[in-house]
């Protein structure tokens, strides 16, 4: 979509911002989308290019890994309060990602996206990533010493999955496993939602930091199922 198709092209609404942004599943696109397009149209309002907006997500979302990190033994001990470090964490990472989110509605509307853009968008997404991996597997560690190292180690490699097969899918080639949209469907498909993923890591790191050992758990396994089965299924794809 571009400016041209818009109403008032020098005044496009909240509206216009959401109608072009790219999913990630049922809570983004309820949640942190719309909230995206707020961020869209006050940067666009300020003359803002989408690099900016960008460059804001990877700020936010590295100072609320980073305050996880430096408090993680300080919670597990009891001295700093968990409720306080995971709403820190909620908000700067919830914030973060509707930013993320807003770069794109943003270059779309107005035309101001470029290749590198583009690229800098994925590598501060995987730098915010990166770090929030490090602050879940921190407080893991802290409140669970016995956590094993090659755990924590898969967990991280594993996380990945969710970014890689994203930016495999929006290309020419994209396909999906599942391509139902019914409700129920999508609501399975929350689980590989990040904005639903970082919601309910930061409600874990607030009321009880003990479980996010068990959050790594279940992530690791989550996206390691589905790194095999994408295998299979492009295998198979492949073979036909």
């Amino acid at each position: 979509m571009h400016s041209a198709t818009l109403a008032d092209p020098a005044r496009p609404s909240v509206a216009d911002f959401h109608r072009v942004n790219r999913g990630g599943g049922l809570f983004s696109e309820s949640v942190s989308q719309w909230l995206g397009a707020v961020f869209a149209l006050v940067a666009q309002r300020l003359g803002l290019r989408p690099t900016a907006l960008t460059i804001a997500n990877l700020v936010l979302g590295l100072a609320a890994s980073v305050t996880v990190v430096a408090l993680a033994d300080e919670v597990a001990a009891g001295t700093v309060p968990a409720w306080v470090v995971g709403v820190v964490a909620l908000v700067g990472w919830q914030v973060a990602y509707s930013l993320d989110c807003a770069d794109g509605q943003l270059a779309r509307v107005t035309g101001t996206g470029s290749a590198a853009g583009a690229r800098v968008d994925v590598l501060c997404d995987v730098a915010a990533q990166i770090a929030l991996v490090a602050a879940l597997s921190a407080t893991a560690v802290a409140q669970r010493q016995s956590t094993p190292t090659w755990l924590v180690a898969l967990f991280a490699g594993t996380w990945m999955v969710n970014l890689v097969t994203s930016v495999m899918q929006s290309g020419p080639n994209a396909a999906s496993m599942v391509t139902s949209t019914s409700l129920p469907v999508r609501l399975v498909k929350l689980v590989r939602d990040y904005g639903a993923v970082i919601f309910v890591a930061g409600l874990v790191l607030a009321f009880a930091p003990a479980l996010v050992f068990w959050v790594i758990v279940a992530f690791t396994v989550v996206n390691g199922g589905f790194l095999l089965a994408s295998i299979a299924f492009s295998a198979r794809a492949s073979l036909r």
